[in-house]
């Protein structure tokens, strides 16, 4: 049985944690904060309740198997799972809107035909054909793999080019796929909000950002009841079932290295805890740069702003869960999440509202500068919820620094993509120090829910079977 300290407890830590203590080794888990979940979060405030992290889960199957791995109990036993149908409407700067249903190909393909025109439908489709080949080719590395000792491969673009005779140069970024496969700014817009969500930027995203919108209208997307702050709480709750301990408000200032190996912690305060292994799930330290003087681990310079919103007044019999308003003018693109959900407001007639937008890290702003950009992501809103402005009890914005204060760092952690000369690689799993490892958003293989918990399922393999551990099967 080793001793194991696992730093921080976002999702892909405590994924590991569990993992971990199943396979009967003594896990203690110190957190810097007052809770679990890291970017999961969760505001309350008078009744209302609101996801302050991810809105939705895709790929639940990494859960299911975390808990079918840690327990008796399934996934499904412990949180409550609904495919959300529409998956998402969209409305276009020019008022266009289209309704895209959940993981049906030849419903999305219909949809976008009625609403942009014929063949609109077929681009799309076209398009998405493409991109499952270069999901095809790097779903195992990139995902259910630890990264190899030579990521080279990974650094070369997955996305096929059209035939020869149609265009002979490949599209090198997502944005250029956009203009040049799809041929509708619409479809482009669309293309480019799948980008912005995970944090890329599509006009700087490798081609093979493609996986994304593939990843999410191929496998679903789902809402967990409660919202996904109960997906926190139920993984927490596994890993209290296993005997993992969690100690709060207590930092690690630094990981303990001896004869080259990590071999405990330092805690704020300066005491030191001992062990066998430490598995980091905050934002990867600093790294040594590669031998070609490169990060080792992601950069991708966004982060989040978000917006919740108290109505009164009941939610609209139309209404959609998720409806994404596209970038008209000065207005960012937003995400408006609307879960009709008991749990999260006073009683029915009222309705909580989430409003996203991505943002660069920088230049810094004050708050009254935040405000007046959630002043525009509010009016981008209301083109998806009726009468917003009349119906608003009260708003709590949150911004960059906000994140930065709950997780240790403003920026959020996307998914690791291939292409872009190995840019968008995150930190590997085992550290350059024997002993030390990284799980979560910051490492491989990338943020977001599934990835983060596919990152402490690598993390635990790699501990439990050794150096032969070869991923998930």
């Amino acid at each position: 049985m080793a001793r194991i300290v696992v730093i921080g407890a976002g999702l892909g830590a405590m994924a590991a944690a569990a993992r971990l203590a199943v396979a009967g080794h003594r896990v203690t888990v110190y957190e810097r904060g007052a809770t679990y979940g890291g970017a999961v979060g969760r505001f309350g405030r008078d009744g209302f309740a609101f996801d302050t992290g991810p809105g939705l889960l895709h790929l639940p199957a990494v859960y299911r198997d975390l808990f079918v791995k840690t327990g008796k109990e399934p996934l499904e036993e412990c949180v409550a799972l609904t495919q959300v149908d529409p998956a998402s409407r969209h409305v276009f700067a020019d008022g266009t809107r289209v309704d895209l249903p959940n993981a049906s190909r030849a419903g999305t393909v219909a949809a976008l035909d009625a609403a942009l025109g014929a063949g609109a439908g077929e681009r799309w489709g076209d398009f998405l054909v493409r991109a499952r080949e270069a999901w095809d080719r790097t779903r195992r590395p990139l995902l259910e793999e630890p990264q190899p000792a030579d990521p080279a491969p990974l650094a070369r673009e997955p996305y096929p080019a059209l035939k020869p005779g149609l265009l002979r140069r490949p599209a090198t970024t997502l944005a250029r796929i956009g203009t040049r496969e799809l041929r509708d700014p619409r479809l482009a817009a669309l293309l480019d909000a799948y980008a912005w969500t995970y944090g890329f930027d599509p006009a700087t995203a490798p081609a093979a950002a493609a996986v994304l919108p593939y990843m999410e209208q191929t496998f679903g997307s789902w809402y967990v009841g409660g919202g996904l702050r109960a997906l926190a709480d139920a993984v927490y709750e596994r890993c209290l079932k296993r005997r993992v301990e969690f100690v709060f408000d207590t930092p690690v200032e630094d990981v303990l290295e001896k004869d080259g190996r990590a071999v405990g912690v330092r805690l704020a305060g300066g005491d030191t805890v001992e062990a066998d292994h430490v598995v980091s799930g905050a934002p990867v330290p600093a790294l040594p740069p590669r031998s070609d003087g490169r990060p080792r681990h992601q950069v991708l310079g966004t982060s989040r702003v978000t917006v919740c919103l108290a109505l009164r007044g009941p939610r609209e019999p139309a209404a959609v869960h998720r409806t994404v308003v596209h970038a008209d003018g000065d207005r960012p693109t937003v995400t408006v999440l609307r879960p009709d959900d008991p749990a999260l407001r006073p009683d029915a007639d009222h309705e909580s509202v989430t409003v996203t937008a991505t943002v660069r890290t920088s230049p810094e702003r004050d708050a009254g500068a935040w405000e007046a950009f959630a002043d525009g992501m509010v009016e981008a809103a209301g083109r998806a919820v009726p009468g917003l402005r009349e119906r608003l009890l009260w708003r709590h914005v949150r911004t960059p620094e906000d994140v930065r204060r709950d997780t240790g760092a403003a920026e959020v952690p996307g998914p690791a993509l291939a292409g872009a000369d190995g840019l968008l690689l995150p930190a590997a799993n085992r550290s350059p120090l024997p002993g030390l490892w990284f799980a979560g958003g910051w490492s491989h293989p990338g943020g977001g829910l599934a990835h983060a918990g596919m990152s402490g399922a690598l993390v635990a393999g790699f501990i439990v079977e050794g150096a032969d551990f070869r991923g998930s099967r």
